[in-house]
């Protein structure tokens, strides 16, 4: 059997070529930098290759969880870029070896007494992003609004919760309270991802009690994508403690996800509730006036900064405005590249001439893929691949494996029974149960609704 191909696509043969894992890591260094990976990937063995996916090992379950959610699609397609017949990735969780351990134990004789200077570096407040430079909306208004008064009044709405998709200001507004009230109080402003590192590394280190004290002494207390917690057990504790010491001193907390704090998946039921006891407001999709206030908004600022002349009329600001579905990010990105073409060409452009521009914008067929959905619908929801593709049956996995079912059969050209196939050989009458499920829900529940429209905004970005 060694030397041997076994031909149901499992084990490869001797005489194949087989990824060099070393060249591989190599490879996540250089593409993910090296803080992330000496934090992180270094950790990732090799453990078996097949055909068609790679297992790899992870040291503890919190490890696999992390990587799962941020990193797993790029480090797909680094290593894709190794073997092409590779589509999946599975991970196993392994004892830490005794390099592991030898590896930590060195980490520690470099002990970091002061967080302060560690975490001011990364989260400075960018003073661009303030409340004169946020443009109001419908979408947006009730979210400016309190975010104001909690300027006015700290405490009074504690905590502020400001929850909507990706790209639409959130992280704007908590810049901007922050702004606002840095002057008088003793702010922290630190995305969920950011907090994490730090916890982790003062775990390694030795050193919670700086820790503690260094983010339970601010007076207010500012936290993005707070979403990114999911799942991970230990820093929930860690939060939730120092979510309550702040709530008790007075100080502030705001806080933004990308869904209602009832919808957090994986984040115990304690803080959903912490979260739903305050103040929660939403963000939502821009409508047509103020994505066009937006981009007359952004031409005056290039004008300003670049002092030149930019001349788009009503019509093609109502063209590129109609025409981008998705969010703000998207939108600055088409205005910028119909200002460049302008720039470069030297003339005043028609709605025509948007419509070659952008043509491969709004009119692409982009090339969706069951693995891109299925990668996709796992990060969104923050479980891991494997636990979606598996047999059980529990509402947090079902969902998400009905959505993803539900999105592949709309967006592929993939039969029934391949798309039960690509789902752990499940048979194809499960998929038609998952389309119409979906279906159904998508015109009860908003919710349902506004999910499907994000995973199908994040597919093709």
């Amino acid at each position: 059997m060694d030397n041997k191909i076994i031909k149901n696509n499992s084990f490869i043969s001797e005489e194949e070529k087989t990824i060099n894992w070393e060249e591989v890591q190599s490879t996540f260094k250089k593409t993910f930098g090296s803080e992330v990976y000496g934090s992180w990937l270094q950790k990732i063995s090799l453990i078996k290759e097949y055909n068609d996916y790679l297992i790899l090992g992870v040291p503890t379950r919190f490890f696999r969880d992390w990587i799962v959610s941020r990193y797993l699609d790029k480090i797909l397609e680094q290593v894709k870029s190794f073997k092409l017949s590779l589509n999946r990735i599975e991970f196993k969780i392994i004892e830490e070896t005794k390099q592991n351990q030898e590896f930590i134990k060195i980490d520690e004789l470099n002990k970091v007494t002061e967080i302060k200077d560690s975490i001011l570096n990364y989260n400075r407040l960018n003073p661009n992003l303030s409340f004169s430079s946020f443009i109001q909306g419908k979408s947006n208004d009730i979210a400016l609004s309190y975010s104001k008064k909690v300027c006015e009044h700290i405490s009074r709405y504690n905590p502020l919760y400001i929850c909507g998709g990706v790209g639409l200001g959130k992280t704007h507004l908590l810049n901007a309270i922050g702004l606002e009230l840095q002057s008088s109080n003793n702010v922290m402003f630190i995305s969920a991802e950011r907090f994490m590192y730090h916890f982790i590394k003062s775990i390694k280190k030795n050193d919670m009690v700086n820790f503690k004290d260094f983010f339970r002494k601010s007076s207010v207390f500012i936290i993005d994508d707070i979403q990114f917690i999911s799942g991970k057990e230990s820093l929930q504790e860690e939060f939730f403690h120092t979510f309550n010491s702040l709530i008790d001193k007075g100080s502030q907390i705001i806080i933004s996800a990308d869904r209602a704090p009832m919808k957090l998946d994986r984040v115990q039921d304690r803080i959903k509730s912490r979260l739903a006891g305050g103040l929660v407001v939403d963000i939502d999709t821009p409508d047509l006036d103020l994505k066009i206030k937006i981009i007359k908004k952004k031409i005056d600022e290039i004008q300003n900064q670049f002092k030149e002349i930019i001349n788009l009329d009503d019509e093609v600001i109502n063209y590129i405005a109609s025409e981008s579905k998705t969010n703000i990010r998207e939108l600055i990105g088409v205005l910028n590249r119909v200002i460049a073409f302008s720039r470069v060409h030297n003339k005043n452009l028609t709605i025509n001439d948007c419509k070659n521009i952008l043509k491969d914008v709004f009119n692409q067929i982009r090339v969706i893929t069951v693995d891109k959905i299925q990668n996709v619908v796992s990060n969104y929801f923050n479980i891991a691949l494997s636990e979606m593709l598996s047999q059980r049956r529990s509402r947090p996995l079902a969902r998400p494996r009905q959505i993803a079912m539900y999105l592949a059969k709309k967006m592929t050209t993939r039969s029934l029974p391949e798309i039960g196939r690509r789902f752990a050989n499940r048979d194809h009458t499960t998929v038609i149960h998952a389309v119409k499920t979906i279906n159904r829900l998508s015109e009860q529940d908003d919710e349902m609704k506004k999910n499907i429209s994000q995973i199908k905004s994040l597919l093709l970005e």
